[in-house]
């Protein structure tokens, strides 16, 4: 992304007739929040006194200490391609501050900076993260309401006639790149109707900013060609669900930490501990990587979608699979991850759980190169290959089990996520379901 200072934002403003600025934010269950404000706005917005209520954001704060303050990130200044003439609208990515201009404690983003000074305090200076979200186009009624139907029914690799998403996929990529964007591959997934758009990794926090920008284009340009994206991770029965599988990777200076030509597969030490951290908390940060209840209905065998903790560079069965590439590209590829995840909350939560592993000198169990989806539970069980929790309920009571990924969320995070957790999977248990009245209603 560029550099921009206060000067080049107000030029820019002027010279391209920009009349309304968005301050974004997002709130703890990832949902991006935004301020519009008028251009006559920008100089206070620029001086970070722009105030709002934050005791009406999800699991901000009480009504008693809801002043906030939206302070810019003038690095992610951005004019909205799709709004052209007068009118034109761009935006700043913002941190939360409390009152006293303190950072707060429950912002995602802000929470994430907290996590990378760790990181820095261990002689790292960056967590590269390089996503692959995934997301399903499904045909809006004439209400403009999303439907079930799909508008194809390509697979994998699949080209136009019977990828009928690829003239609104190709135009997401144009709009991406016109904000900045480096797309590295636009293609059809698995399943009909689903996409995958792939852009180049960078710094944690620049890459989840993407992340949140990627879902409002992608929404917003769908919208436009008379669709509904969603990042849902399995809105169909019997077709695999959408990931988004987080490439990540250590680095010092300019050199890969992840990265060691003496050893025979490359990989370094500092790589080894860090996947075995990962390994050994990935239970207890499950609820914050697949954090809703139709999470779990991805993470199933038979649907590419990891369900058991283990790592290969060979298949993609396992949870964490080691790419081919070497040298600056050597990564881990956390591949549990699903797009409805808090991208800042996420991040924190994996590398946290990283640098424990660094920090202890843990070392990984042995690869497992076979297709976990064929063994028997008991041979599961010989090669000492454990599950991830099976719903959203059992997600949350590994979270509270683990000071490590409590700490990588803070109290304040880590409360009012395990509240509004509690009560999505109570509504979920005491809902009548259509399955059920499929089953029972003739039966008894």
């Amino acid at each position: 992304m560029s550099k921009y200072t206060k000067e080049d934002i107000k030029k820019f403003v002027k010279e391209h007739e920009v009349n309304f600025i968005r301050l974004q934010f997002t709130d703890i269950l990832g949902t991006i929040k935004n301020v519009e404000i008028p251009v006559s706005q920008l100089d206070k917005a620029l001086d970070n006194k722009m105030m709002f209520d934050g005791s009406s954001i999800e699991g901000f704060v009480r009504i008693e200490e809801s002043d906030m303050y939206l302070v810019p990130d003038l690095n992610t200044w951005v004019v909205f391609p799709w709004i052209t003439g007068k009118g034109k609208v761009a935006r700043l990515i913002c941190d939360v501050n409390k009152a006293d201009g303190t950072p707060f404690e429950g912002d995602p983003r802000n929470n994430l900076k907290r996590v990378l000074k760790e990181m820095e305090e261990l002689g790292f200076t960056s967590f590269n993260l390089g996503p692959e979200p995934e997301f399903f186009l499904f045909k809006l009624d004439a209400q403009g309401e999303p439907t079930l139907e799909l508008n194809d029914h390509g697979g994998y690799f699949d080209l136009a006639p019977v990828d009928l998403g690829e003239n609104c996929r190709r135009d997401i990529v144009l709009e991406l790149e016109e904000m900045g964007f480096e797309i590295e591959a636009s293609h059809h997934e698995v399943a009909p109707g689903q996409h995958e758009i792939d852009f180049k990794y960078a710094d944690a926090v620049t890459a989840c900013d993407n992340i949140q920008t990627f879902k409002l284009v992608v929404k917003t340009i769908a919208r436009k060609h008379g669709l509904h994206a969603t990042f849902m991770p399995k809105p169909l029965f019997g077709v695999n669900g959408s990931g988004m599988h987080f490439n990540v990777s250590l680095f010092n200076g300019k050199e890969n930490a992840f990265f060691d030509e003496s050893t025979e597969s490359k990989m370094s030490e500092t790589s080894m501990q860090f996947m075995a951290g990962v390994l050994k908390h990935v239970q207890s940060f499950t609820a914050i990587t697949n954090p809703t209840v139709n999470s779990y209905k991805r993470l199933v065998p038979g649907y590419e979608a990891p369900c058991y903790v283990a790592w290969s560079g060979q298949n993609r069965s396992p949870l964490i699979r080691i790419p081919s590439s070497r040298g600056l590209s050597t990564r881990i590829e956390v591949r549990s991850v699903d797009p409805a995840a808090n991208p800042y909350l996420a991040m924190a939560v994996i590398l946290q759980a990283g640098l424990d592993g660094i920090k202890q000198k843990m070392t990984p169990p042995p690869a497992v190169d076979r297709n976990i989806y064929v063994m028997t539970e008991e041979e599961r069980i010989e090669n000492g290959i454990h599950n991830l929790p099976p719903t959203l309920h059992e997600a949350v009571l590994e979270l509270g089990k683990s000071e490590v990924i409590r700490g990588a969320l803070g109290e304040h995070i880590y409360a009012n996520f395990v509240e509004a957790k509690e009560i999505e999977w109570d509504m979920f248990r005491t809902t009548v379901h259509p399955w059920e009245r499929e089953q029972y209603l003739k039966m008894y």
